[in-house]
C-alpha cells in the first residue's frame, strides 16, 4: 500500500481495497499504522469509520469489488474517503429499532464531525471528517514527518504496514543520534540538550 506524501499543511495516503470480509481488518490495520505515523489520535473513531465504510462497500457494491480508501490529515481535521465504482449514492434514511440495514450511516453521523457523498468520474466517494483538536501538536508533527520521510534508509518507500513503521522508528533513532553527534562536535553537552528537549516535550504535552 502506498505511503503518504506531504503537501504543505496536508498529508495524504491512498490505500487500494478489495471488498472482501478478510480484507477489512487488514485495511483497518494499515490505516491505523499510517495515522500513528502522522501522530493522529482519534480514540478509535477512525477505525470505526474505516470499518463501516469498508463493510458498506461489501454490502452495497458487492464482494470482490475494487475500492480505494483515502486518508487526508490537516492541522484541524482527519478526512476519510472511500471510493468505489458504484454510482448509487447512499442516503440517510430513518432506521427502525429492529432494522438490519441502514443503521451504518446513522452510526457514522453520530461519530464524525461531518460526512457526505459525491459522484466521481468512476463512481462515487463517501467521506467523513473527524476533529483532531489539541491532541496533535500540529506544526511540530509536520516537521517531524517531513524530516523522517526524507531521512529514511534506501528502499523504505516500498515498505508496507508494520515494516514501514519499523523503518520510521529506525530513522528517528538515527536522526536523534546524528543530532547528538552534531551537538558534541559543536562543544555542547548532548545530555543537557536531551534534558532540555525532554522538558519542552513534557511541558507541551501537559
Amino acid at each position: 500500500m502506498p505511503g503518504a506524501d506531504p503537501r504543505g499543511n496536508q498529508y495524504r495516503c491512498v490505500l487500494p481495497f478489495e471488498a472482501l470480509p478478510t480484507e477489512v481488518p487488514l485495511l483497518r490495520r494499515a490505516a491505523t499504522t499510517q495515522l500513528g505515523l502522522w501522530g493522529v489520535v482519534t480514540a478509535g473513531e477512525a477505525e470505526l469509520v474505516v470499518t463501516e465504510l469498508a463493510v458498506n462497500v461489501i454490502k452495497h457494491v458487492g464482494e470482490g469489488a475494487s475500492a480505494t480508501l483515502v486518508l487526508e490529515r490537516t492541522c484541524e481535521r482527519l478526512r476519510i474517503e472511500m471510493h468505489d465504482k458504484s454510482r448509487q449514492l447512499p442516503t440517510l434514511r430513518r432506521a427502525d429499532c429492529d432494522a438490519e440495514c441502514g443503521r451504518g450511516l446513522h452510526m457514522l453521523a453520530a461519530v464524525v464531525e461531518d460526512w457526505g457523498t459525491v459522484a466521481t468520474a468512476l463512481g462515487k466517494a463517501v467521506w467523513c471528517e473527524l476533529e483532531l483538536g489539541a491532541e496533535v501538536t500540529c506544526r511540530r508533527m509536520e516537521r517531524a514527518v517531513e524530516i523522517l520521510q526524507s531521512y529514511q534508509v534506501r528502499g523504505s518507500a516500498m515498505s508496507r504496514g508494520g515494516r514501514h513503521e519499523a523503518l520510521m522508528k529506525e530513522s528517528a533513532i538515527e536522526l536523534i543520534a546524528d543530532l547528538l553527534h552534531w551537538t558534541s562536535a559543536c562543544g555542547l553537552d548532548p545530555d543537557d540538550v536531551l534534558d532540555q528537549a525532554q522538558r519542552h516535550f513534557e511541558a507541551e504535552a501537559a
